[in-house]
């Protein structure tokens, strides 16, 4: 098996979803996280700004969103 990063861990800080303190979206655990990335879930504002800055550094920033899969 292939290792790969868990997938429902905060990238930054390692804080599994569904543990107090990470940030769903509406507030419902149905909904999935609020934040984001290409790279994989954050679970919360502090993480997703520390995930920004960190990506500014290195210059990995995407430099236009991804796609809409529903526009044809």
């Amino acid at each position: 098996m292939l290792a790969r990063p868990e997938k429902y861990r905060c990238i930054e800080c390692g804080l599994a979803l569904g543990e107090p303190g990470f940030a769903l979206h509406g507030g419902r655990i149905e909904s999935g996280p609020a934040y984001f990335t290409d790279r994989g879930v954050l679970c919360s504002p502090q993480c997703s700004l520390a995930h920004y800055r960190k990506r500014a550094a290195e210059g990995t920033l995407p430099a236009e969103p991804p796609p809409n899969p529903f526009e044809h």
